[in-house]
Formats: structure tokens, C-alpha cells, sequence
């Protein structure tokens, strides 16, 4: 019972960390004036939004009754950097997708601790794709 806690937990980090993203891609592709970065930064945000349904599901299938629904608070912390830097360099392209890629290096090492978590089929399957 107490691994299957930490398994929920584990997922639940993840899917505020795709909430993070979802709502930075968002906010990325509204700040860019290039028109195919715009359109990448909502594929993405789109890809993480429903990244998140998949998790959510899967907690709620391992008996998780309130999967997280929201983002996280250095998440939130996050996206005012976003907003700030590009407030700041009049929206520069190139620092809005540099802070995504920093995002995006932060989710990577969420997801390598998730994986080495001893999560189990199909659950590490998911989280691998992901």
C-alpha cells in the first residue's frame, strides 16, 4: 500500500508538471510573432494537456480518487519569469523559447526520476513515451 502512495505521488508530481507546461507553452505562443513558433508552442501545450488526462487516468485507476488538477507553485513561478523576460525584451523569440527549453531540460529530469521510481508496466511505458 505505501509503494502504491508512492506511485500516485510520483504521478501526480508529473501531471503538475505537465500542467506547468501546458500553461507555458500557452503563454510562449501567445508571446512569439513567429507564426511556426507560435503553432509549436500550442501543439505542445495541447500534447501536454492531454499527457496529463493520461496520468490522471492512470491515478485514478490505481484508486487515486483526486488526481492533481493544477500546476505547481514553482510552476506558476515559472511562467511570471516567462512573462517577465519577455516583458522585458519586448518578446524576444529567442528568450521566450530559451526559458521553454529550460522548461522542457526541467521536465526531462522529472520524468528520468519518475522512471527510476520502480514504477511498473504499463505505467513506465506511459511515462517512457511521454
Amino acid at each position: 500500500m505505501a509503494q502504491q502512495k508512492e506511485v500516485i505521488s510520483t504521478i501526480n508530481s508529473l501531471i503538475e508538471t505537465l500542467k506547468d507546461g501546458q500553461k507555458g507553452f500557452k503563454e510562449a505562443a501567445e508571446a512569439v510573432k513567429d507564426p511556426q513558433l507560435k503553432s509549436l508552442f500550442n501543439q505542445y501545450s495541447q500534447q501536454r494537456s492531454r499527457f496529463a488526462t493520461e496520468l490522471q487516468n492512470q491515478a485514478k485507476s490505481l484508486g487515486e480518487a483526486e488526481p492533481e488538477k493544477t500546476s505547481s507553485a514553482a510552476g506558476v513561478m515559472h511562467r511570471a519569469w516567462i512573462n517577465l523576460k519577455s516583458a522585458v525584451t519586448t518578446g524576444d523569440d529567442h528568450a521566450i523559447l530559451a526559458e521553454c527549453e529550460r522548461g522542457e531540460d526541467s521536465a526531462v529530469n522529472e520524468y528520468k526520476e519518475a522512471l527510476e521510481n520502480g514504477l511498473t508496466s504499463p505505467l513506465r511505458d506511459i511515462v517512457s513515451r511521454q
